[in-house]
């Protein structure tokens, strides 16, 4: 199949997952290099051919976690097999970016969150991190949306 063919075929990201792959992006570059949301998000929105996003969600995502990191390590840490400097770079991005979501975006379903933290862990971070992904982002959603896991 032609790459014009599978490209075709594949149905276009939404917005939003866009975005969370560029909020993602700019939390690992945070994670490895250093710097501020500011200019993490300015340097990444100047690349070209970066698809459709939504600027405003990316913006709240990765100023949102980058502002917040310590208070989201802090949450997801007591469900971790190891400590938190030994997670690679994009487990480390995923689980604060679900986290994330999944304490200040409550409008956003708890399945959605955590399904789109382990897409991301999936197309980006290696072998099993999804898993991993999975099962802490799940065990923190059980804490912090009690009353939208119990009304299930």
């Amino acid at each position: 199949m032609s790459e014009q063919a599978a490209k075709a075929k594949a149905p276009a990201k939404n917005s939003r997952r866009r975005s969370r792959e560029l909020a993602l992006q700019g939390i690992y570059q945070w994670r490895m290099t250093g710097g501020d949301s500011a200019q993490i998000e300015k340097q990444i929105c100047g690349e070209k051919g970066l698809g459709r996003y939504d600027a405003g969600f990316l913006g709240q995502l990765l100023g949102g976690v980058l502002a917040q990191h310590a208070r989201l390590e802090a949450a997801v840490t007591p469900h971790l097999d190891r400590d938190l400097a030994e997670l690679s770079p994009i487990e480390y991005s995923a689980l604060l970016l679900g986290a994330y979501e999944l304490m200040q975006h409550p409008e956003i379903p708890y399945r959605v969150t955590i399904n789109e933290a382990v897409e991301l862990a999936k197309t980006f971070g290696g072998t099993d991190g999804h898993k991993f992904v999975n099962g802490v982002l799940d065990k923190l959603a059980a804490q912090v949306r009690t009353a939208e896991i119990s009304a299930r």
